[in-house]
């Protein structure tokens, strides 16, 4: 059997007075596939904040489709986005239970490529106030063939990032 190695490339952890985003800049490329893992919180005055992810500053050709649930429901369906980046995760927001954080992992395949669009898979889960459970589960395009060169999460609502959310950027090596 092959080893996989994994090299963390970076890890950002969000300060005191939030960020606008969390960035990776200068993305070797020489791994095969990209593992992102996340524990987010935001902000913003709702509920609940929708997190979106941009590759090379990108706002558009994004789209997914996706598998929801919440305890009580469930959900299916598509979306395209175009103007803001792509749909990875839902965060708890200031309304929230005090320290609650969306956990979620975006894999990466073939991120290095300069001929192919670019997928990423997505499975995430968040509490809200301690009585429901967001659960979800994505598969996402990019529609543009670029060597994926820098990665930035940042929220739908323009609210910050709130202390201790965490994104960990990880390079897999298949030798």
């Amino acid at each position: 059997m092959t080893a996989t190695y994994f090299d963390v490339i970076g890890t950002t952890t969000v300060q005191s007075g939030g960020a606008a985003s969390i960035n990776f800049t200068s993305i070797p490329q020489t791994y095969t596939d990209l593992l992102l893992l996340c524990s987010l919180r935001s902000t913003a005055s709702q509920t609940f904040s929708d997190n979106l992810i941009r590759f090379n500053s990108s706002l558009s050709d994004f789209s997914n489709k996706y598998i929801y649930a919440n305890g009580t429901s469930t959900l299916a369906g598509s979306n395209a986005y175009s103007g803001s980046g792509g749909f990875i995760t839902g965060a708890p927001a200031s309304t929230n239970t005090i320290n609650t954080f969306s956990n979620t992992r975006i894999y990466i395949p073939s991120y290095a490529s300069s001929s192919d669009v670019k997928y990423y898979l997505v499975d995430g889960a968040a509490d809200v106030n301690n009585s429901l459970a967001y659960l979800h589960m994505l598969i996402g395009l990019w529609n543009n063939s670029s060597a994926i060169t820098s990665i930035s999460l940042v929220t739908d609502s323009g609210s910050n990032y709130a202390q201790h959310s965490t994104a960990t950027l990880y390079g897999i090596k298949n030798p």
